[in-house]
């Protein structure tokens, strides 16, 4: 298990990514991919409020809508961590306190809870000042509905000043940073966000861990592109460079005997201050490779390798 930060709350070492429930995958199909995650042993949830609101038809809120019901007919909110954010739902967009407050309350209705594990700011908001945000997620912290507090895609700068406010009005700390992070994109997360990120002992927790599943391997032709209902985030990488990415993790899984997407996790477990990459499973079939990530041991050499190809 994993820690995040210093709130000493315990996660499983991969955090399933709740973004195509309601999407990519109906409901029933997102709740037998839930049971199989816990089954393995599996017990940390990442969503946001947003989720998913730009597919055709929904309006927000499906992702948590459907979690929300998993966990009501389970009976197992204490043994699961769930992750989720603000700022990006149609309804509750931005960072005013007001909004967090409401926006809050509408993600516990909808996960049928009466508090979060870890919420975060999903995107900084520079036309509120960071007090006041940072002040509405201490009130929610000191209500009891909120028990850590996490930041998503926010520049270095403007985490440190985040740490400064919350220091001199004694706010609650955030304890988690969800950067975009892979062996495909390391460059803006490793000079920027990672320092920060040790200095602060921030939970770090990559989105996109594998590259909109160009990671997986299963991306080699511009032909494969078609195969996958996010092929087309992988486009970007189909280049020479992504394919002796590519290349590497497939040596190294087939020297384990497993998926190339369990290696691409597990090399990010790697990286000093990663608590849990998140990663999201559109089938139950998925989920195996996903798990597997959470125990396998790189050696010095395989590491070295994937250091070296990847950029």
């Amino acid at each position: 298990m994993s820690t995040l930060g210093s709130s000493g709350i315990e996660v499983f070492p991969l955090n399933l990514g709740g973004n195509v429930f309601g999407w990519t995958s109906d409901e029933a199909t997102s709740h037998r991919v839930l049971d199989a995650f816990v089954e393995a042993g599996g017990n940390f949830l990442d969503t946001a409020d947003g989720y998913s609101a730009w597919v055709p038809g929904n309006s927000g809120g499906e992702s948590e809508t459907i979690i929300g019901k998993w966990l009501s007919s389970r009976k197992n909110r204490a043994d699961v961590v769930v992750a989720t954010k603000v700022s990006q739902h149609p309804q509750f967009r931005g960072l005013a306190a007001a909004n967090i407050a409401a926006a809050a309350d509408a993600s516990l209705a909808r996960l049928g809870t009466d508090y979060i594990d870890l919420y975060y700011a999903h995107y900084d908001d520079a036309e509120t000042p960071l007090e006041e945000t940072a002040g509405a997620f201490d009130a929610l912290v000191k209500a009891g509905k909120v028990r850590a507090v996490g930041v998503s895609n926010y520049t270095a700068e403007r985490i440190r000043e985040w740490f400064e406010v919350a220091r001199r009005n004694n706010f609650v700390l955030p304890v988690a940073v969800q950067p975009h992070y892979n062996l495909v994109e390391r460059q803006a997360y490793e000079q920027n966000i990672a320092p920060v990120a040790a200095e602060e002992n921030l939970a770090v927790l990559p989105y996109y861990a594998l590259a909109s599943g160009f990671l997986t391997g299963k991306y080699r032709t511009t032909d494969d592109l078609a195969s996958g209902p996010r092929g087309g985030g992988a486009k970007k990488y189909l280049t020479e460079d992504g394919l002796a990415v590519v290349k590497v993790l497939v040596d190294v899984a087939d020297a384990h005997g497993v998926e190339p997407a369990s290696v691409a996790l597990a090399w990010l477990r790697t990286r000093k201050q990663v608590a849990a990459p998140i990663a999201s499973a559109r089938t139950v079939e998925q989920v195996p490779a996903l798990i597997a990530s959470a125990t396998l041991e790189l050696t010095a050499d395989e590491i070295a390798a994937l250091d070296g190809v990847s950029f």
